[in-house]
């Protein structure tokens, strides 16, 4: 329950990674503070919920648990685009789970590159429209229709995981390859280990304070609460969050 007069964001977040990495594994850590030794792989995504409560705002994530198999990869797009938040997991254990997250990074920073230059035109656009009254219907349906079909967000907010710190007598990826990888790309970087619950609450506190201090205007896949008539706006726009 959000505290009286804090702000509530809805931010979607997706996780992204090599099967086995244990992604579905850290957000059942977080959201039911479960650990199964033999965790089933995802087929296509999977979706959870769960909020947060830091100093500025309450967050109320949208969780996307996406399959790791490379025959799910081009399903993808279909969970990152329009999200606020983005986890790359890799396994401190295995180097190939690396150098996928850094694909993985590269792709997300592909796809928010290519969306900000198509929302920037849509912008264009729809303040020319908002000059005329009668097609303030229209350009309310053209800028749905424009998040739907853009979905992308310029503004990610990205973390860079190192799964399965439980297993550093195992480890091919040194803490210090994590840390400057993730410094190079403006990511947050932690190691977790969803079997102890190793710095879970943590990584997605870290996110939730990201999206709460994030300057406006808002990211894609965002959205803020602050009164009943926000919440009446964020109810009409809600085709963007889809």
């Amino acid at each position: 329950m959000a505290r009286p007069g804090t702000r509530i964001i809805q931010a979607k977040l997706v996780l992204v990674g090599d099967m086995g990495t244990g992604k579905t594994s850290l957000v059942l850590r977080f959201v039911k503070g479960q650990f199964f030794h033999h965790q089933e792989a995802t087929v296509g995504a999977a979706f959870f919920t769960q909020i947060l409560s830091v100093s500025e705002a309450t967050v109320k994530f949208d969780i996307w648990d996406t399959a790791g198999q490379e025959r799910y990869h081009s399903l993808a797009p279909m969970y990152y685009r329009g999200a606020a938040a983005a986890i790359v997991v890799y396994d401190i254990s295995t180097m190939d789970t690396f150098a996928r997250a850094k694909k993985w990074v590269q792709e997300l920073q592909k796809q928010g590159e290519e969306d900000a230059v198509m929302t920037l035109s849509v912008h264009t656009k729809l303040c020319f429209l908002d000059t005329v009254p009668d097609l303030l219907v229209s350009c309310l349906v053209y800028l749905c229709i424009s998040c739907l079909i853009l979905g992308g967000n310029p503004k990610l907010v990205m973390a860079l995981v190192g799964n399965k710190s439980d297993l550093d007598s195992k480890r091919e990826v040194q803490v210090e390859e994590g840390e400057e990888f993730a410094q190079e790309n403006g990511m947050l970087f932690m190691e977790t280990s969803a079997k102890t619950a190793e710095s879970v609450n943590e990584l997605f506190y870290e996110i939730a304070k990201k999206l709460a201090t994030a300057s406006p205007p808002n990211p894609s896949g965002v959205t803020l609460n602050h009164d009943e008539t926000q919440e009446r706006r964020g109810k009409l726009f809600c085709c963007i969050d889809s």
